[in-house]
């Protein structure tokens, strides 16, 4: 059990602040548009060594952020992976340097749908560019560049992170030692894919949504963006998961033959619908998905997934 060193837990990378780096060469993205220029917001915990061969990437889900591990100023609740990442943790930050990321059209502040766009001064909202994970991937590479990391020790992620590791071991296989690829697959079904449409729909429709212009209006789609994330976490977790965690479980231990909140799913539900739409941005939980859809590296080679890993030598 760890003890508490200077109010935060010996095993915690305790506080820590955020960076913003900026690229000012211009980026051309898959989908034919060029980002003149753009910032990534940045956490790194533990120290890079004297031959830079100790970093690990850490890449985020569609939800998630820079903020993987410790604690802002102000703020008590830990880094989404908090509990994997500090001293004597899976990512030992007293072995490892240790690098997280908002990735491009995220919503925490790396150059995205809520920052401004320097022609128009105004946020980029819906004329923010669709991006793919590949987009990512490149950008990743020039803030190794930047912060001199030839090779990876290894890349780390779940989900829509884990896409962009395995993206990586296919386009910079000398770039990485290893890749750590968590609960992802190699695409989406077609099931997936019908699932992230009506989420986008969801939001779309969503009188608020005025066209993705809402923060012009200083309106929320949160109706909108509530129901998305609610169909999200039924495709987060297994109908197996969903029986032994909630079953039919009623929150009151009896039916009211109503339409509110009657069942344990559904009050779960509505409590990650409700707390997505105060920390989230419409606009890029749209870019998200799309970038989910997208994902297909086999796509470049033949629709030959075993062709497209070939090269891998993580």
């Amino acid at each position: 059990m760890s003890t508490e060193k200077g109010g935060y837990a010996s095993d915690s990378v305790g506080l820590v602040e955020p960076q913003t780096i900026q690229f000012d060469e211009p980026l051309e993205l898959a989908c034919g548009r060029t980002l003149p220029s753009y910032q990534l917001v940045v956490e790194t915990y533990g120290k890079l060594n004297a031959d830079k061969s100790n970093a690990l990437l850490v890449c985020h889900a569609l939800s998630g952020d820079h903020h993987a591990a410790g604690f802002h100023a102000g703020d008590e609740r830990p880094g989404w992976w908090d509990q994997h990442i500090g001293p004597g943790k899976p990512m030992d930050t007293d072995k490892y340097f240790v690098v997280s990321l908002n990735n491009i059209g995220g919503c925490a502040g790396s150059t995205g749908p809520t920052t401004l766009n320097s022609e128009t001064g105004k946020p980029w909202g819906p004329d923010f560019p669709i991006v793919t994970v590949g987009d990512w991937v490149r950008t990743q590479v020039r803030l190794a560049d930047r912060l001199g990391i030839g090779r990876w020790a290894a890349i780390v992620g779940g989900s829509l992170g884990a896409m962009q590791a395995l993206q990586w071991s296919i386009d910079f296989p000398d770039r990485v030692a290893s890749a750590l690829i968590i609960a992802a697959a190699p695409k989406l079904s077609a099931q997936n894919i019908a699932f992230n449409e009506i989420a986008r729909r969801a939001i779309m429709s969503d009188p608020q949504f005025a066209q993705g212009r809402y923060a012009e209006q200083s309106a929320v789609p949160r109706h909108g963006l509530m129901l998305a994330r609610m169909l999200g976490h039924i495709t987060y977790i297994s109908d197996d998961m969903m029986r032994e965690r909630f079953g039919r479980e009623l929150r009151e231990g009896k039916v009211n033959f109503g339409f509110d909140v009657e069942f344990q799913i559904e009050s779960y539900l509505r409590h990650q619908g409700e707390t997505f739409v105060d920390r989230f941005d419409a606009n890029t939980y749209l870019l998200m998905t799309k970038a989910l859809d997208y994902f297909d590296p086999a796509d470049q080679h033949n629709g030959e997934l075993r062709q497209a890993l070939s090269g891998v030598a993580a």
